[in-house]
């Protein structure tokens, strides 16, 4: 089975349907969403509509810390992340939040494990960004029987560890289109990036394809227009700090 997994779409539909058409490109047979379909950007009620009609083809949706944040909306706003749960929350008919509200925050296939931030405790949205957290992932991941992979999103960046013959974690930044082995006889972890909101500089819209069959992992960056996604985003009057950050990658 080749899978393609998306994670933070964040409203952002210009990105979203860039990586789907490019999925498709890529033959692939399924889609999982890793949570935080919704936020910062301008277009939540779209992006919502278009992952729910994937659901009818096989997708997997997971709920994100947004997506939880949407639905029942912070009464103190703490972050800038809280500070567009409100807007969002107005912007969504009632079908899509209580879609939203009924998403797991883990999903286990066979050998692989899906959740948004940490297989440790998926709804504390704990960060994976270094060989410590990414080894308290994978650990908790061994409570789910034959998980060899476990992937996230969370920290809107593509990094790669594994775990081999030793207990130590290794890790490294995985290159664009460049298809990676990745044998079941390691445990590994992947945090796939962001689809709407990269923050490694580069505006890329980010995913990766996991094919089982080969065992192999391939991450992508794909183009699209992020000064449209930058103009909604101050069309909607929202913060002009989320419209910067997608013209930049940050």
């Amino acid at each position: 089975m080749r899978l393609a997994l998306l994670s933070d779409v964040h409203s952002n539909i210009q990105a979203l349907d860039a990586c789907l058409t490019h999925a498709r490109g890529q033959q692939v047979q399924r889609f999982a969403f890793l949570g935080d379909l919704v936020g910062y950007g301008a277009n939540p009620q779209e992006v919502i509509e278009r992952v729910m009609l994937l659901t009818e083809e096989g997708a997997m949706v997971l709920k994100g810390n947004h997506d939880e944040m949407a639905v029942r909306p912070p009464p103190q706003v703490k972050t800038v992340g809280d500070s567009t749960a409100e807007w969002t929350h107005r912007q969504l008919g009632l079908s899509a939040l209580l879609w939203l509200d009924t998403l797991p925050y883990a999903i286990h296939l066979d050998t692989v494990l899906l959740v948004h931030a940490s297989a440790d405790a998926p709804e504390l949205w704990r960060y994976v960004y270094d060989q410590r957290s990414a080894t308290a992932s994978l650990n908790a991941a061994n409570d789910w029987p034959g998980v060899r992979y476990v992937f996230g999103g969370h920290v809107h960046l593509q990094t790669l560890y594994y775990r081999g013959i030793t207990d130590g974690l290794m890790a490294f930044a995985p290159q664009p289109g460049v298809a990676i082995p990745v044998p079941q006889h390691r445990q590994w972890l992947a945090t796939i990036g962001s689809v709407g909101q990269p923050r490694d500089g580069n505006p890329k819209a980010m995913y990766a394809v996991l094919d089982t069959e080969r065992a192999q992992l391939t991450f992508h960056r794909v183009p699209y227009d992020h000064y449209s996604a930058a103009a909604a985003v101050r069309r909607a009057g929202l913060p002009e700090f989320f419209a910067h950050r997608l013209e930049v990658g940050r």
